[in-house]
């Protein structure tokens, strides 16, 4: 029998334990500041550690919790509300990959996670204007995407 991501991951504990320090980075590390700032415009960062780790569960081939609580697992209507620029794709993409890494999770399976991630994240970038928005300006120190 072929074994899921998350369970290749150590299951339920593992996956608890990255999405804790995924969210510990957003609060903490400067690329977090920008993401952090639009989930206290939602219901703030207790509530999506949950709901990260609810979603992430089922989206590795474990437990469907996100499912079950809510009905679809379509990322884009999760996020439809969130203005995401390719520069908060990229800070969520590199911090995700510093859990990763502070997690010590290696090996072929953790590449085909890190590889979707990187493939839904690009997914979920949105046209600012159509919410009548100003881009949002690069982090200082770095260019803007695609810059």
């Amino acid at each position: 029998m072929v074994q899921s991501i998350l369970e290749q991951l150590g299951g339920e504990p593992a996956l608890r334990k990255l999405v804790n320090r995924f969210y510990d980075l957003i609060e903490t590390h400067p690329r977090g500041a920008n993401i952090l700032r639009l989930h206290f415009r939602g219901h703030g960062v207790s509530h999506v550690r949950e709901e990260q780790y609810s979603f992430l569960s089922g989206f590795l081939g474990g437990r469907r919790y996100y499912f079950e609580n809510h009905g679809h697992h379509d990322v884009k209507l999760m996020h439809a509300h969130v203005p995401i620029t390719a520069v908060d794709a990229e800070d969520w993409l590199a911090l995700m990959d510093q859990a990763i890494d502070d997690c010590g999770l290696v090996g072929p399976h953790v590449e085909r996670m890190r590889a979707t991630f990187r493939r839904v994240a690009m997914i979920l970038v949105n046209d600012l204007n159509e919410w009548g928005l100003p881009a949002a300006p690069a982090p200082r120190g770095r260019a803007p995407a695609g810059g």
